[in-house]
């Protein structure tokens, strides 16, 4: 059974109410002080924010030391869970973006563009918080960002191209130029998914070694794991604050922007909630493969944009809006997940403790 509220840490019990104390205080941030997003964007790694990317391995980093990596044969020949999770994400989210887009922003095409650029992005980082706090299956969420990660060096080019130019012509409307080269989508999963997972496999192997499994998980594991809350927190701070200056002076074409991501998020895990219950599965991949399949990667959506339109943009603008709409819009989501599980799956358990991973329950 999961531990009762008032066993939880004050992190854990109060996650809902730190979360939007950090985007107040990135919007405050940003607001008060404009220049605070060049002067955290003046260094970058893989096109992204040095800040940011380091928070990204902050909040990542405990998550994937927590998975059991000697399990991960065990799931793997999970064929449908895949192959729904392909669907999903490749097919179906590229294309539900696309129709939002086209349907609630047809007067706005630098934001619609935006949009198109993010539903092509497929989720390698942030989801495992959310799928954590779900109290999903820790080594299926590592193997569907894995394959994900996979797909988006190979696909997200060309679904750019074939999204962006092709279809916009078949439709009569202008189409935009679009180049992006695997090079730089695989730079990108490298750092964002393949550095924070090397780090995570190799201190649960080397830990485990010199100290034993049953030691890494009561010790170890509850004392790293509220870090990659800390981490999320560190980092939502940055994103709102780099953003905070256009909230406050475009809220209308905020709003705008959100409505088709928060119908996208909503859809996207719903359907792939209640059709991975249809096929069987249990409440731990159903979680996973849900969460996956509406998260989106927004570094590489805000990275692609800015390079190919400019930082002013409105592609640009319609990429940063994503991560503030994703975070309010996914925790909201964990807890519906966590309400679908006591209905839908009423005989399932976890075993992750509290949300951040602590001691397993007994």
């Amino acid at each position: 059974m999961g531990k009762p509220a008032s066993q939880l840490s004050v992190l854990d019990r109060f996650l809902p109410v730190w979360i939007l104390l950090a985007m107040a205080l990135g919007v405050a941030l940003g607001h008060v002080w404009p220049g605070i997003g060049p002067s955290l964007d003046a260094v970058k790694v893989g096109g992204v924010s040095l800040p940011i990317a380091f928070g990204l391995f902050w909040m990542m980093y405990p998550v994937l030391a927590k998975v059991r990596y000697g399990k991960l044969g065990a799931v793997s020949g999970n064929a449908r869970l895949f192959g729904a999770s392909l669907v999903f994400n490749w097919i179906l989210g590229p294309v539900l973006m696309f129709a939002l887009a086209w349907l609630l922003l047809p007067d706005h095409p630098h934001y619609r563009t935006g949009l198109v650029l993010i539903g092509l992005a497929r989720c390698i980082a942030m989801v495992l918080i959310w799928n954590m706090l779900a109290k999903g299956s820790g080594e299926i969420a590592a193997l569907l960002v894995a394959l994900n990660s996979v797909f988006q060096i190979l696909c997200y080019s060309v679904l750019g191209w074939f999204f962006l130019t092709v279809i916009p012509g078949w439709l009569g409307a202008e189409s935009t130029a679009f180049h992006v080269s695997m090079a730089e989508i695989a730079k990108s999963v490298l750092l964002f998914l393949g550095v924070p997972l090397v780090a995570g496999a190799a201190t649960r192997v080397l830990l485990v070694r010199s100290r034993g499994e049953e030691w890494y998980e009561r010790s170890f594991v509850p004392k790293v794991g509220p870090a990659a809350l800390v981490g999320l927190l560190y980092t939502i701070v940055l994103m709102f604050a780099m953003q905070g200056d256009k909230i406050v002076r475009l809220p209308l074409d905020v709003v705008r922007i959100a409505v088709p991501l928060v119908l996208y998020f909503l859809l996207m895990f719903t359907s792939a909630f209640l059709v991975s219950k249809k096929l069987g599965f249990s409440y731990e991949e159903t979680a996973s493969l849900s969460f996956t399949a509406a998260g989106n990667n927004f570094e590489l959506a805000i990275a692609v944009a800015i390079g190919l339109f400019g930082i002013s943009s409105g592609e640009a603008l319609a990429g940063v809006v994503g991560p503030l709409v994703e975070v309010p819009a996914l925790l909201a989501l964990v807890y519906l997940s966590l309400w679908l599980k006591e209905r839908l799956f009423p005989g399932s358990e976890t075993h992750e403790g509290g949300a951040l991973g602590g001691s397993p329950d007994v």
